[in-house]
């Protein structure tokens, strides 16, 4: 339906230490982007963030490091 292709949903996971005026202006240009690409209004987009603490990523078989 028309209202399901404007409601885009945006997951970002970033490690934890971003600030809520750091993650507000990641999600704000992110959704200018969306709004003018995907041609959703700006109120149906939503951004949802998920800080995770480190020792939560590997690559390759090892655990990132700082």
């Amino acid at each position: 339906s028309e209202r399901k292709k404007n409601m885009p949903f945006v997951h970002i996971e970033l490690f934890e230490g971003r600030t809520v005026a750091q993650k507000a202006a990641i999600a704000k240009e992110i959704t200018a982007s969306i709004s003018k690409h995907a041609g959703a209004p700006k109120s149906a987009i939503h951004v949802i963030f998920t800080d995770l603490p480190e020792g939560t990523l590997f690559q390759e078989g090892e655990m990132r490091k700082k």
